[in-house]
């Protein structure tokens, strides 16, 4: 049976991982984290001093770039790809709100956009792949057979993502998850290169009022049928 590829785009604190981690394991196809990879350069960057809450020293990151080695590993026992920098299981770390404060501004830099990108085209070349993020089917992946779009309000989104860093043991106010993520939808969406939008081809998810199950099984069942058109 051919396989196909899916593109899963969005904002963020929509579930996408969650989903496309789901549906990757039911279909037995690949899953790749693309936000994993931008949330490692971020961290990069702040253990190096180029990103924080004083000065930035962007140019500096960008010159280092190369000397930056990203991949996943597999973890048979929690059942998905776990984040390496530079050989260092950087998972955990990435997850935390720290690094989503900052994500979105290193994920503004033409050339750490170009560097991922590559790498996330090489990844999805045998197709068979499910892969998420904000630009895969509109510059990653154009071509995919199934492009989704998925969105929620920034209230459903900040609690949802409240309880998620409440559950890892992170001291946070709603009101700064809620602050985060309205500031990231502003700068995923206004940045000038590969900002989010929605691809002309995708389909639109709205999951405000789905839950979990809900959720997986509506995006099983569209996904089953665009592998039908092609087989």
């Amino acid at each position: 049976m051919s396989k196909i590829t899916i593109a899963i785009d969005g904002f963020s604190s929509t579930g996408k991982s969650t989903l496309a981690k789901q549906l990757a394991k039911e279909l037995g196809y690949v899953y790749v984290d693309t936000g994993a990879m931008y949330r490692a350069i971020t961290l990069f960057a702040m253990r190096n001093n180029f990103i924080g809450d004083g000065e930035e020293r962007l140019e500096d990151l960008v010159k280092l770039l190369p000397k930056i080695k990203l991949h996943f590993v597999p973890n048979s026992e929690l059942g998905f790809s776990e984040m390496y920098l530079n050989n260092e299981n950087v998972e955990k770390e990435i997850r935390t709100m720290r690094v989503s404060k900052f994500v979105s501004r290193i994920a503004e830099i033409e050339q750490v956009r170009f560097k991922l990108v590559e790498m996330q085209k090489g990844m999805g070349k045998e197709k068979g792949i499910v892969m998420d993020g904000r630009d895969i089917g509109t510059v990653v992946f154009p071509d995919a057979e199934l492009k989704v779009f998925m969105t929620a309000s920034p209230q459903a989104r900040a609690t949802r993502r409240y309880k998620e860093l409440l559950d890892r043991g992170e001291e946070v106010l709603y009101k700064d998850v809620l602050e985060n993520v309205e500031k990231r939808d502003f700068i995923d969406s206004h940045r000038e290169f590969s900002p989010l939008r929605k691809a002309d081809d995708a389909i639109e998810f709205d999951n405000s009022d789905m839950g979990l199950k809900e959720q997986f099984e509506r995006l099983l069942s569209i996904a089953e049928r665009y592998i039908e058109k092609v087989n």
